[in-house]
């Protein structure tokens, strides 16, 4: 297999990770917390989301959050933007980058975001284009690349359709999420040799969950196919509101141990990671699913 001498984990903990949890983490925990990982080497860090709090109750304190940050220079503090209002208390907050998001099949970004595919299309685009106006980047999520809680299997034609217009509204990077965690290494090898006869793979990360155990499996793969982007959360936190059965993200600092032990650079400290790990598995009152983390507190 092909391995890549780097590979950059972006941290989504801070907004995937707290999102669907019930517990909620306090503003000062929050911003803690955040400043913990600005200390590990990580070059970007999902805050938090500037959806209406309505939906997203376990962050309505983004725009406190956002500015109560110590900003490390380097770091690339991002947040989840779903509309112009969205933008605009983003912007307000001075995040570094507005993340957009939507997904390949109709009947999750319907109960996502409350509208098709179509008419999702001209309230990103706006977005984007005010953000890169305002001088920040802009990344892109498509979810249920790999399948979806609803419809199942999820037409790689969509996947295309979808990337190929955010990819047309300016957006640096797109992230393609495995939103329930169901794909397994040879789909993602197929879905890729597909993608990548379309778009650069220095433009594409992945976005795996570990809900049935494959996410590293499934990273291997993408790695030998010349990605080397991904989204991952601390102690393994995460999971979609609207993905009945949504566990979470594949654990940082699972990742992390991986890569390391492989001799892949990444720049990111694993002990103070760990650290950072054990902090909001403290704050969240639960063992976390991260296989790292559960060796550290078994050896006490």
């Amino acid at each position: 297999m092909n391995w890549p001498a780097s590979v950059t984990i972006k941290e989504v903990g801070p907004r995937d990770g707290l999102q669907n949890e019930k517990v909620f983490v306090s503003t000062e925990d929050k911003i803690a917390w955040i400043n913990e990982l600005s200390g590990t080497g990580m070059k970007s860090i999902e805050i938090t989301s500037f959806v209406n709090p309505k939906w997203i109750p376990a962050l309505a304190d983004a725009a406190e959050v956002a500015k109560g940050i110590e900003r490390v220079p380097g770091i690339v503090y991002s947040a989840l933007v779903p509309n112009r209002q969205g933008l605009e208390r983003a912007l307000e907050a001075d995040v570094d980058e507005a993340a957009v998001f939507m997904s390949a099949s109709e009947t999750h970004n319907q109960r996502n975001i409350n509208k098709s595919v179509s008419d999702t299309f001209p309230i990103l685009r706006e977005v984007a284009q005010e953000a890169l106006s305002a001088g920040k980047s802009v990344r892109g999520y498509v979810s249920t690349v790999f399948g979806c809680p609803y419809e199942g299997a999820v037409s790689i034609d969509g996947v295309i359709r979808v990337s190929e217009t955010l990819f047309d509204m300016g957006i640096g990077e797109l992230s393609l999420g495995d939103t329930i965690g169901i794909a397994n290494p040879k789909q993602v090898q197929g879905v890729l040799e597909l993608l990548l006869k379309r778009f650069d793979a220095k433009k594409l990360a992945l976005h795996f969950h570990d809900t049935r155990g494959t996410a590293l499996a499934n990273i291997l793969v993408s790695m030998d196919m010349g990605i080397t982007t991904f989204d991952a959360s601390v102690g393994g936190l995460g999971g979609c509101p609207y993905a009945p059965g949504a566990s979470g993200n594949v654990a940082s600092e699972d990742l992390l141990y991986m890569l390391d032990a492989m001799g892949i650079q990444t720049g990111v400290n694993r002990e103070k990671l760990l650290s950072a790990a054990r902090f909001i598995q403290e704050k969240i009152g639960r063992a976390l699913p991260s296989r790292n983390l559960q060796i550290g507190s078994s050896n006490g």
